[in-house]
């Protein structure tokens, strides 16, 4: 009877011989070392910020080259580059201009949207609960919804005087349709079996509108005041444009007709970066509000 050997037994078995299967050792030049998880998710995030700041970027850098190198000498006296308007924020912010005219603005256009908002939830509520004054007021608000705010600036202006009060009055009116229409629709589209198990749970009015109906109208909602808080800012910057003394609108009203171009493009930038911080503002608050829905969504998965 014959033996096989195998290799590493005959390479065993003869002296001087190394096995031939042999424990691979990793050099030190092979070893890698672990990337921490917060430098991934830190990588991560500045890569999705720097993606979607492209467009951004984009049209800043048009901004600024555009006028330079592509447009006449004419046309770069009204349309100049980026970093001439940047020096002209500069100036004013220096000076304490655009900080007394931003506070201006952001006063009334708070005052305005903050009644808006407590009058237009208050009213969809009751409007979305009870059928009958539904119907006795819908063809009111059809009519005056539709009926742009700016048309009714001249109505405001006669009535309340060139004060403060005509401005934070159609800055309250342009923001109260946003908020009252989407708290009734928000309302209305509530899930009905959420309601009959609240009911048959023995909830009572009250109760089902705090546990019920708010939660699950709040998304709803908070896209009207989002709207709103657009139609705030946007409304008072022309209603400043006629008979005020100071905020944006009068800033750049009057830096046009002085001729300050670079001055006029600053106000316009800064009404921009105000109307992104506020709608930033809401988005926080929406997300704050919300936290129920994203907790039952983690729940389920």
């Amino acid at each position: 009877m014959t033996t096989v050997l195998t290799k590493a037994e005959t390479a065993a078995s003869t002296p001087g011989r190394t096995s031939a299967v042999e424990p691979s050792v990793p050099s030190a030049d092979k070893r890698t070392t672990p990337v921490p998880a917060a430098v991934r998710r830190v990588t991560a995030v500045a890569g999705s910020a720097v993606w979607k700041s492209t467009a951004i970027l984009a049209f800043l850098a048009l901004w600024e080259l555009g006028p330079t190198y592509l447009a006449s000498p004419s046309t770069r006296v009204f349309l100049p580059p980026l970093h001439e308007v940047l020096l002209a924020w500069g100036k004013l912010f220096e000076a304490g201009t655009i900080q007394g005219h931003i506070a201006a603005s952001l006063t009334r256009s708070v005052a305005g949207f903050g009644a808006a908002l407590v009058a237009g939830v208050s009213l969809g509520l009751l409007i979305a609960w009870y059928g009958r004054l539904n119907s006795v007021l819908n063809p009111l608000l059809e009519l005056f919804r539709n009926t742009a705010a700016l048309a009714l600036l001249p109505v405001f202006t006669l009535l309340l005087g060139i004060g403060e009060e005509s401005k934070i009055s159609i800055v309250a009116y342009a923001a109260f349709f946003p908020v009252l229409l989407n708290t009734i629709a928000g309302v209305k589209t509530v899930d009905p079996l959420l309601i009959r198990a609240a009911r048959s749970l023995g909830l009572g009015s009250f109760r089902l509108f705090q546990k019920v109906i708010l939660p699950s109208a709040v998304p709803t909602i908070f896209t009207g005041i989002r709207m709103a808080g657009t139609a705030s800012i946007l409304v008072l910057i022309a209603a400043e444009m006629v008979g005020a003394k100071a905020g944006l609108g009068y800033l750049i009203v009057n830096a046009q007709s002085s001729f300050l171009i670079p001055d006029m493009y600053a106000g316009i930038l800064t009404v921009s970066l105000l109307g992104l911080a506020v709608n930033f503002l809401l988005v926080a608050l929406e997300r704050h509000f919300s936290r129920w829905r994203t907790a039952v969504g983690s729940a389920a998965s």
